[in-house]
């Protein structure tokens, strides 16, 4: 079974800045595409940014220029650098990774707990 653990969020002030992590662990053959999501209170959860194992990056329009993706891959993390945070970013977030196991299984999405990321105006 592959774990993603999130770490990082907190209470910030507009302006402010934090930086989310994600740990991934278990049984890990190798690890593709690795993300984060949103979910504000009332609205879907939501893409922000991802990274390829190869380092090649998508960030949404409403943040890119303020958060950064950037991953380990010998610590199997990936981590969110968020500036200039808006009172809009407050959502709890999400770590993705799409996961293989083993050489011969198939890659597959796991999620982690969420981590929530509240700023106050």
């Amino acid at each position: 079974q592959v774990q993603l653990v999130e770490s990082g969020g907190g209470l910030v002030q507009a302006g402010g800045s934090l930086r989310l992590s994600c740990v991934a662990s278990g049984i890990i053959f190798s690890i593709n595409t690795m993300g984060w999501y949103r979910q504000a209170p009332g609205k879907q959860r939501e893409l922000v940014a991802t990274i390829t194992n190869g380092g090649s990056t998508n960030i949404v329009d409403s943040v890119k220029g303020r958060f950064t993706i950037t991953r380990d891959n010998a610590k199997n993390t990936v981590y969110l650098q968020m500036n200039s945070l808006k009172s809009e970013d407050t959502a709890v977030y999400y770590c993705n990774a799409d996961v293989r196991s083993r050489a011969w299984s198939m890659q597959r999405p796991f999620w982690g707990q969420g981590t929530q990321v509240t700023v106050s105006s």
